[in-house]
């Protein structure tokens, strides 16, 4: 058993490991939002093993070697050969909702990526018939295998390029074949063995490197700015925080301004342009020491705060290239301090670039510090006049909705009172947003900051909020005391010398609004009164896209699909009204449909045929139910957890390898000690047969009631440590959960193989069918109803699950 237990945690390790890089590389050609699409597909690939295994046992059982084999052969071909054809199929999410093909297009993509998955599942299943009285040591393989993956894959993607890591990949499946060979003691095994390690240290070169080059979507802001003459990238990096590519355009220099009043008479300098995963940009900007260059800088809508200050302590949050830094140092700010999440990024300000930068982040002014932005400002004790938060995404990303189904802690009620506790007295959060129409981003943030002030105790937010637009973005002002009528008139003469329109600032009236940047009427104005009046939540109910309050518990600031607008939305076809429609939801909801149907196609619907006969339907409903809720019940808390450890780690792909490690090793552990939990039930005799599955089932109740409530206090109170510590503390934490959920499916696919072995591999089938609809299903409810309502849903089904199988199966021969 232990060299097949090593293949299995080999080609477990790869497969995870292949399904985090698909997550880099979708991010890098396509967006970053296909994550749902690459769990489920997956998934769907071991549901598919199951009904292939189970239709095909009788000739490959007997044949056990030659069929892991050959499948883990496939596996390593085909982890870098169907990414080859994905870039191949001209797939534009962009034209998903009036191009009929882009959704035959999607689904050719779906297969292609099915393939690598459906091999691997082949190799753990079939192990599992082979090996059955074994059950619970090849769900530990498999899932410690899987958790080690997790994390070597975010440790490659800090030495190697995504392209070179998925050549290495490629190498997992034939030594995964060696190790299979030696364990069959055949005459040929040894000399096998020889050859497919001789083949696994050639893999990664066999495949020329233009076929895996990245391939960029043409309507990538990347991609885009290399149609300038001359232009063309001058270095790259590479970590799993993303991939940069710094732009040089000579003869169309870039020359990025956001919203640049068109009163101001100054040229902003030439630039180089940091584009990250070929989509979010950020410019270094030519700074040669002279303020008189940067002037320009005071006529952008973020400048407002500085007109109300003087000598300012800032704090910058999210300093990418130094533009606004740049800013705080052009209006003589006391001291700067500047977060960026990415050290790469720093380093190419501060050193390769530092000539062309002006050294702006050596200056003595100018502290930098490599932090996530929320967790900067939660673990830090030090106050600022000025807190700045702006334009963190890019405009065509935000406008074309890409990110709706990505969270963010940074625009959330609670991250909006932790800004305001950390401001001096009279000192000011200032935040900026894309400017869009109908408005959906500014109400939202305006919505959201309301309520954080109510939150904090003040009878009337009016008074402490303020916004203005210009005719790319909108500034969002919330002050620690009240506004003053100095500072009112200083907003009224800043709006007036640039042409910027007032929104809304205490005592506002009708007539002072919407006279620059002129609009049919004055939505801002009209919906910011809203909210601030007492008819606010039937106004949020009612209006056209979802603008309510974004919180820790669901942080989708950029969801603002509605159902009920879709006919209208779609009315406007015609019109260009389609990119009120985020694409990323309909790309979500498209994949939810192809992964129902080819479950259905691929595994419910043969179970359905071919099993009618062969088994009572009472017995053959046990046990289909009980698999299919573990697999939606599993990974609806694994992917609520890992969003809400986002919050403490401070980063997705820090929180996605500890959490997504800590569940598979330690549920691993948990399915190596369920035999053990089984007969230390069975020396009882009395009810045991449902017992040990009941009480993993009510350790995990408990475990995770007692961490929605207070996992948010131990976040708070721990948040300061750095991630050294807070690695090891989320492992720990997640430790004993995930040690209860490895036990209920070992502990139930041992009671299928007592009582009907044949059915081995369509239980394994139908928890991989469930768990396709769960990663995408998960995703969907947390963005209409939150984290806590997806564990809750987990719970209820841990439940069901226990009630199943509270009684014995009856055995059949």
């Amino acid at each position: 058993m232990i060299r097949p237990g090593f293949s299995i945690f080999l080609i477990s390790a790869a497969a995870i490991s292949y399904e985090i890089l698909l997550i880099r590389l979708l991010s890098i050609i396509q967006w970053h939002h296909f994550v749902s699409m690459i769990i489920s597909l997956a998934l769907l690939g071991y549901g598919a093993s199951g009904t292939f295994v189970a239709l095909t046992q009788k000739w490959f059982v007997p044949r056990f070697g030659i069929f892991f084999i050959g499948n883990a052969i496939l596996f390593g071909l085909t982890i870098v050969g169907s990414f080859i054809i994905v870039q191949q199929i001209a797939f534009n999410p962009l034209e998903i909702m009036w191009e009929n093909r882009q959704f035959l297009r999607l689904l050719g993509v779906y297969l292609a990526l099915f393939v690598p998955f459906f091999c691997a599942a082949n190799c753990i299943c079939i192990v599992f018939i082979r090996f059955k009285d074994q059950i619970h040591r090849i769900y530990r393989f498999d899932l410690l295998g899987a958790g080690v993956g997790a994390l070597l894959m975010v440790i490659m993607l800090f030495k190697f390029s995504p392209a070179t890591c998925l050549k290495i990949l490629g190498a997992a499946g034939p030594f995964a074949a060696a190790l299979l060979a030696l364990s069959l003691h055949v005459s040929w095994s040894r000399r096998a063995a020889l050859g497919f390690m001789l083949f696994g240290c050639t893999a990664p070169f066999i495949w020329p490197q233009e076929w895996v080059s990245l391939r960029i979507s043409e309507y990538k802001g990347l991609s885009l700015a290399l149609r300038a003459p001359n232009a063309k990238i001058i270095s790259e990096h590479f970590s799993p925080l993303g991939w940069l590519a710094v732009v040089q355009s000579p003869t169309i220099p870039f020359r990025y301004a956001p919203g640049l009043s068109l009163n101001c008479s100054m040229e902003p300098p030439p630039q180089l342009g940091i584009f990250t995963d070929g989509g979010a940009f950020s410019p270094i900007t030519w700074y040669d020491g002279s303020r008189e260059h940067i002037a320009y800088l005071d006529y952008l809508s973020s400048a407002l705060p500085y007109h109300l200050l003087e000598g300012p302590e800032v704090l910058v949050l999210g300093a990418g290239g130094g533009m606004d830094v740049l800013m705080a140092l052009y209006h003589q700010a006391k001291n700067i301090d500047a977060v960026e999440i990415n050290p790469q990024v720093v380093e190419l300000v501060r050193r390769m670039h530092a000539d062309f930068a002006g050294h702006i982040y050596q200056k003595k002014k100018v502290m930098v510090h490599l932090a996530e932005a929320r967790g900067f400002v939660t673990e830090g004790k030090k106050s600022y006049d000025l807190i700045q938060v702006s334009l963190l995404d890019s405009f065509s990303s935000s406008i074309s909705g890409a990110g709706a189904l990505t969270p963010s802690y940074l625009y959330t009620v609670e991250a909006l009172q932790e800004y305001f506790h950390r401001l001096k007295p009279g000192g000011f959060l200032a935040i900026t947003r894309w400017l869009k129409v109908p408005p959906r981003d500014a109400l939202r943030l305006f919505g959201t900051a309301i309520t954080a002030c109510q939150k904090l105790g003040m009878d009337d937010p009016g008074q402490q909020l303020a916004m203005i637009r210009s005719w790319k973005t909108a500034t969002l002002l919330l002050k620690k005391d009240v506004f003053s009528k100095a500072e009112v008139s200083a907003i009224i003469s800043f709006c007036h010398e640039r042409s910027f329109d007032a929104v809304y600032y205490p005592g506002i009236t009708k007539t002072e609004v919407n006279r620059y940047n002129l609009l049919e009427e004055p939505y801002f104005y009209q919906g910011v009164t809203a909210l601030l009046g007492k008819e606010r939540n039937e106004f949020v109910n009612r209006y056209k896209f979802h603008i309510s309050p974004t919180t820790d518990d669901r942080p989708y600031f950029f969801h603002f699909f509605k159902w009920r607008t879709l006919r209208e939305i779609l009315a406007l076809k015609g019109q260009g009204g389609l990119p009120l429609l985020e694409w990323g939801y309909p790309v979500l909801i498209a994949t939810l449909l192809q992964a129902a149907i080819m479950s259905f196609v691929l595994v419910l619907l043969p179970l359905a045929l071919l099993t009618r006969n062969i088994m009572a339907g009472r017995q053959r409903g046990r046990i289909i139910f009980y698999f299919f809720c573990l697999g939606l019940a599993f990974l609806f808390i694994e992917m609520a957890f890992i969003q809400k450890f986002i919050l403490f780690l401070h980063h997705p792909v820090y929180s996605a390898s500890a959490v997504l490690c800590a569940f598979l090793i330690f549920a691993g552990l948990g399915s190596g000690f369920s035999k053990r939990w089984s007969e230390n039930f069975e020396r009882l005799r009395a009810c045991a047969n449902g017992l040990p599955i009941a009480t993993a089932v009510a350790g995990i109740g408990i475990i995770s009631f007692l961490y929605v409530i207070f996992l948010p206090l131990m976040f708070q109170h721990l948040m300061y440590l750095s991630n050294l510590w807070k690695i090891p503390i989320t492992i720990l934490l997640i430790a004993p959960l995930a040690f209860c959920m490895g036990m209920p499916f070992p502990l139930g696919l041992s009671k299928v193989a007592y009582a009907r072995p044949d059915f081995i591999p369509w239980a394994w089938g139908i928890n991989g069918c469930a768990s396709v609809l769960s990663a995408i299903l998960a995703t969907i409810l947390s963005v209409h109803f939150g984290f806590n309502l997806v564990i809750e849903i987990a719970l209820v089904l841990y439940f069901i699950s226990a009630v199943i199988l509270w009684r014995p199966l009856d055995k059949t021969t």
